[in-house]
């Protein structure tokens, strides 16, 4: 009986349900757009999706890209996209609350956990249905390890097809071209998954433990979000902003620090390797690619200060670091080693790079030889 009672309590620590539902709720429109031109749209990304992969294959040499059936492209709305993301979040966060709820058994009763569920819920859908306005694709293999999935066993690939069809008329380019491009960088985070089959668990394992860290000791985070939240407030009015977002600050005591270490390599690299895929392809391929580059980049010039405010809470400029700093790793290591001796990152865990080597490529090529 207790048991159970347990379950069910780690399951209520977060909403999910609500989460999916605010986020809904709470998503901006996206364009304007009638029954035809939606289908037309749905099936114009459908296309770039598969046109995409053959170029994927010929630039980064990854045989992976030659069969990817075990996953899936899905061409999916805002709402839709926040809630694939709920359902990620509940597969990736539920050891972490699981070793909460014990840290916690005895004083926790089921109305303060389900009131405590509904409030975060209702956070995480604020946040989502402000993502959900600003991705353009995301590649989800966490979804088929949700209980009741539907999602192929690898996973699937999101296009947010408002989101894209909003950034190609607000940057005045060909839709055509503009939704390769997109798919190019998308498509590889699928080839990526599929050539490094245990990346999806080294992964996971890296973020139960960092969330792990966080959340036990729950007092401690609480203390340290309120800091971090004042310490936000005080740069923004200095006119600066923080070096990783304030959700980044609660980060304090080594292992912490180090866990973030490991993701923050990951990803860089995940979100490095795509970017040089992207930036592989010239003309014969998409034929309005150097003015789709200089618009895109130029974007973040027009932030609103809200905007910004909460991309700075939430560290996605953090995030844009990643794909120039990865972006850089991967070229130089590609300069000395060629594409065939970058793809050993693939082989297992051991071979990925740490934050250290991202930085300074040369410590990745010498512990692998390759100098």
């Amino acid at each position: 009986m207790e048991s159970s009672a347990s379950e069910m309590s780690a399951q209520a620590l977060i909403n999910w349900e609500l989460a999916a539902s605010t986020a809904a709720r709470l998503t901006p429109p996206g364009p304007t757009l009638g029954s035809a031109e939606i289908g037309a749209a749905v099936e114009s990304l459908r296309l770039a999706a598969d046109i995409s992969v053959p170029h994927v294959h010929d630039i980064t040499g990854l045989e992976a890209a030659r069969d990817l059936r075990d996953s899936s492209v899905l061409v999916v709305d805002r709402a839709s996209w926040a809630k694939a993301n709920t359902q990620s979040f509940a597969v990736m966060l539920e050891p972490a609350m699981e070793k909460l709820l014990e840290g916690r058994h005895g004083s926790m009763n089921p109305g303060a956990i389900a009131v405590s569920g509904a409030i975060t819920g209702s956070q995480l859908g604020a946040i989502l249905a402000f993502l959900s306005s600003k991705v353009l694709g995301q590649y989800d293999p966490f979804s088929a390890l949700a209980e009741n999935s539907s999602a192929p066993p690898a996973g699937r690939l999101l296009l947010v097809a408002p989101n894209i069809i909003s950034v190609e008329r607000e940057l005045n380019v060909e839709p055509q071209d503009f939704r390769l491009w997109v798919c190019l960088h998308e498509q590889t985070h699928r080839v990526q998954f599929a050539a490094a089959p245990w990346l999806r668990h080294h992964m996971l394992a890296e973020i139960e433990n960092l969330s792990g860290q966080l959340l036990g000791n729950v007092d401690s985070l609480m203390e340290r979000a309120t800091a971090a939240a004042k310490s936000l407030r005080d740069r923004s009015t200095a006119g600066t902003g923080p070096s990783r977002g304030a959700i980044l600050d609660l980060l304090q005591n080594p292992e912490e620090k180090a866990a973030l270490s490991r993701l923050t390599a990951l990803m860089s690299l995940l979100e490095g390797h795509a970017n040089v895929v992207m930036d592989a392809v010239d003309a014969s391929i998409v034929p309005s690619v150097k003015t789709i580059r200089q618009r895109f980049n130029a974007r973040d010039k027009d932030r609103g200060v809200i905007e910004k405010f909460i991309r700075n809470l939430l560290g996605l400029d953090a995030k844009m670091r990643q794909y120039s700093d990865g972006a850089k790793f991967v070229r130089e290591v590609v300069a000395v080693a060629g594409m065939e001796g970058f793809n050993r990152v693939w082989d297992s865990a051991e071979q990925l790079p740490t934050e250290p080597e991202i930085h300074d490529s040369k410590l990745w090529l010498e512990r692998m030889g390759l100098q």
